[in-house]
């Protein structure tokens, strides 16, 4: 047999197997196929119901906010003797201190009846001298210096608690800018209720207008202080300490071990505590603080991975201890389990509704596809799980920042997707106790002279 003779015999046998794999895939592997379309289409639909379920909480929760007024608390009700207050501003590499430290000088407090304490915990030199220069030049004002940053924020905060002369203690992020009557305004409850340990102030946004990323960060920020927290709080009277604008019992916090350090959200770790021990978190939503949110679509995102992994990873320590809680009754397990990572929930579950579906489609058999029934189903699916968009425009309208709808629903379906992405990546990383790294975020604030 000659060589073309053999090459074609052998290229003969090759188009025979080649031909035998096909007639078996076309047997066995639609089949096989057929399974894993049945079995991702079943798991979308039930991811799909279970999304529906938390976006109809939200839909809940955000009519009640429309319908609900403010509770306006008169500057004049005051419970006795004004305690001795401590405001905290931690604070690295952040000239913004400074802005947030003057703003707390104009306090209409006694000024004998408050101290201001810098935690610098900068490893600028340059920094710390400018911070230095500033409290030199105010009696009311500290600096409390650490060799470096260990603990992060709360780290700080527990070195601070030890210099810390008040028996209310009051904490600013540095791109915070309270009002005059702020500090009279957040010492009220505590002097009306004993078991109150902590206070939070409604958050507003100075840069909400910037651009899209600064309009898509203000709204995620306002759906908790203008939905979330106003249902729990006027349901249930449950609320959470948001980190800044806050004020805490020192004694109270000393008595459950200080703030936990490394924790990057440790305000809601402190709360599940408090809530745990049967201490109440008052919110005042009609004292409001001004402040600065992300500009960069990278500080955004590594804002929102950071604190989706401080409250999970918080969620996760206390799981057990508040649904054993003697303090809580069932509806109030679910609020501070439930809703409290509901946000977090439905992130989770828009990344298994587009893998899902995305494998479904793949895996369906072969036929021309249907334009006007896929673009139903897009529409229903859209819908069904839009309480969170739903959400968003409501919490703007509260916060009379409505011109910014349209180019908030823009920047959900585009950096809003990038932004999902590193949630879900923070909330992997705590589910699997893998660490996380502490970013520092730009702030215009730190760029003054």
């Amino acid at each position: 047999m000659t060589i073309n003779g053999i090459f074609q015999q052998y290229a003969y046998e090759y188009i025979g197997l080649i031909t035998s794999f096909f007639s078996w895939y076309n047997v066995i592997g639609r089949k096989i196929h057929d399974f894993l379309h049945t079995v991702f289409d079943n798991t979308f639909n039930v991811l799909l119901l279970i999304a529906f379920l938390v976006s109809f909480l939200y839909f809940i929760m955000s009519i009640y906010a429309l319908l609900k007024k403010r509770d306006y608390q008169s500057e004049e009700d005051h419970y006795g003797e004004l305690p001795f207050v401590t405001v905290q501003i931690p604070t690295f590499n952040e000239l913004a201190a400074i802005r947030c430290a003057k703003s707390c000088l104009n306090f209409d407090y006694p000024k004998d009846k408050y101290e201001i304490i810098i935690g610098d915990d900068s490893n600028k030199p340059e920094i710390s001298k400018k911070l230095q220069e500033f409290a030199n030049e105010h009696d009311l004002i500290k600096i409390i210096k650490r060799k470096s940053n260990e603990g992060y924020k709360p780290g700080n905060l527990n070195n601070m608690l030890n210099h810390s002369k008040g028996d209310i203690l009051v904490i600013f992020d540095s791109d915070f800018m309270p009002p005059e009557n702020f500090l009279i305004r957040i010492v009220q409850p505590f002097m009306k209720d004993k078991n109150i340990a902590g206070v939070q102030a409604r958050w507003k946004f100075v840069n909400a207008n910037q651009n899209m990323i600064t309009a898509l960060g203000t709204t995620i920020v306002s759906i908790f202080h203008h939905v979330t927290i106003p249902f729990m709080n006027k349901s249930q009277k449950i609320a959470f300490l948001c980190g800044s604008a806050e004020a805490v019992r020192k004694d109270v916090l000393l008595e459950l071990g200080g703030w936990e350090n490394g924790n990057f959200t440790e305000d809601i770790e402190f709360s599940l505590r408090l809530i745990k021990n049967g201490y109440r978190i008052e919110y005042l939503d009609d004292l409001e603080c001004d402040s600065e949110v992300p500009y960069t679509i990278k500080d955004l995102y590594r804002q929102q991975m950071r604190w989706a992994y401080g409250v999970i990873s918080s969620w996760k320590k206390h799981f057990m201890g508040i649904n054993k809680s003697r303090h809580l009754n069932l509806l109030g397990r679910f609020y501070v389990q439930g809703i409290l990572c509901s946000g977090y929930l439905l992130s989770l579950l828009l990344a298994g509704l587009f893998i899902t579906g995305t494998l479904s489609f793949i895996t369906h058999a072969p036929e021309p596809i249907k334009w006007g029934e896929l673009t139903f189903k897009l529409f229903r699916n859209i819908s069904l799980t839009s309480g969170l968009l739903f959400a968003s425009c409501i919490a703007l309208m509260k916060a009379n920042k409505s011109k910014l709808t349209l180019p908030v629903i823009a920047s959900s379906f585009s950096y809003g997707l990038v932004v999902t992405y590193y949630v879900n990546v923070g909330i992997f990383k705590a589910l699997v106790k893998t660490p996380m790294e502490w970013y520092m975020l730009n702030k215009r604030g730190n760029k003054i002279d």
